[in-house]
């Protein structure tokens, strides 16, 4: 009588291991770059079942104090909330009021602390546990526990295994958004964006003067479109990596100028394009002039002396990326005709009378 091979039992997935799987995936569909911390502290939380699950990123220039930004903070019972993007540095704390989170992103490892009974008000929150994320594309930071008990290696390891994987996938994520020289974001990124800043903010009417009140609503936001002057006789008289190196220089004076949740854009050749939040058209007009006498006085090497023209205009609920680019395109062309180095607001031009607001171009004039 034949005998029949007994088959294998099925292989079974621990479920610690399923849900970290599960949560891998969800992960991984997030394109939303604000939106990936969020995701992450939501995950590790049902993932540990801890009381707080928190994502912490240091912002700021390399040369000046680094602040904490949270960028996604999970607790048991309530909304995930995070620091919104545009919060002013200086209501931030500095890197170090947190030495545990200052240590860990040094050393590359996770640490381990319980506070005592005096210190912990709250006992689940007695004991935390920070891990460093892996990050080589993007801003550095940490991962901060805060449970009841102690975690233990075992129960931490999927947790590891997770922040490799979202390490992995936020610098593939970064690197796909972001122009490989000056490291500034790309075209693709801009229109997502831009639908973000044309949405319309709620103003509040008593803190508005009668006289200012507008029918259309505000974005809060200010597109500007930056040409380097003369760049084609950049590459003509010095070649094309003095070129390059012009560029790359241009992006760090604009991370400079500019404030770390304003978004800075590489479209291509000398093009750069800058989305402004908040203030007045003066407050606009301030910060890209600095921006221009920036550029004017940096000693740039073999070429010396580069400016930049500049066109801004604000954002409207209504616009399209490519119509309210055209506008502050503008501005760039009339500062081009009016002699190069300077910055001009469309709706200045406008009011002006240089410009009429169906303009679509401004003359015939060398841009390069």
């Amino acid at each position: 009588m034949a005998k029949h091979a007994t088959p294998p039992p099925a292989a079974t997935v621990h479920p610690v291991a399923e849900e970290a799987i599960s949560h891998l995936a969800a992960l991984t569909a997030q394109r939303d770059r604000e939106m990936l911390d969020v995701s992450l502290a939501q995950g590790v939380l049902e993932l540990l079942s801890v009381s707080s699950v928190g994502v912490y990123r240091l912002v700021g220039r390399d040369e000046e104090q680094r602040h904490w930004l949270c960028s996604g903070l999970a607790r048991r019972g309530q909304l995930t909330v995070s620091d919104p993007p545009w919060v002013d540095l200086e209501s931030l704390p500095p890197v170090g009021a947190y030495p545990m989170r200052a240590s860990v992103m040094e050393a590359r490892l996770l640490e381990q602390a319980e506070l005592s009974e005096d210190v912990a008000t709250d006992p689940a929150l007695r004991h935390v546990t920070v891990l460093p994320l892996q990050v080589e594309v993007g801003l550095p930071g940490v991962i901060e526990v805060w449970s009841d008990k102690p975690l233990s290696l075992q129960a931490l390891r999927p947790i590891q295994t997770l922040l490799k994987v979202f390490g992995n996938f936020q610098n593939l994520l970064e690197s796909s958004q972001r122009d490989a020289l000056t490291g500034l974001l790309n075209r693709q990124t801009f229109d997502a964006s831009f639908l973000k800043a044309s949405m319309p903010i709620a103003a509040d009417l008593h803190q508005v003067p009668v006289g200012e009140r507008r029918s259309v609503p505000v974005t809060g936001y200010w597109l500007g479109v930056v040409d380097i002057d003369h760049f084609k006789r950049v590459n003509d008289g010095f070649g094309h990596l003095i070129g390059d190196e012009v560029l790359v220089l241009v992006a760090r004076i604009m991370r400079q100028s500019f404030r770390h949740y304003d978004r800075l854009y590489r479209f291509g050749g000398e093009e750069f394009v800058i989305l402004l939040r908040g203030g007045t058209e003066a407050d606009a007009m301030g910060a890209f002039e600095r921006f221009r006498r920036n550029v004017e006085s940096y000693p740039f090497p073999q070429v010396n002396r580069v400016t930049v023209s500049v066109g801004f205009t604000e954002i409207q609920h209504k616009d399209t990326p490519n119509v309210a680019f055209a506008r502050a395109d503008q501005g760039v062309y009339q500062a081009k005709h009016q002699g190069r180095n300077q910055v001009l607001c469309f709706e200045a031009l406008v009011r002006g009378g240089v410009l009429a607001s169906e303009d679509t171009h401004v003359g015939d004039v060398e841009l390069f």
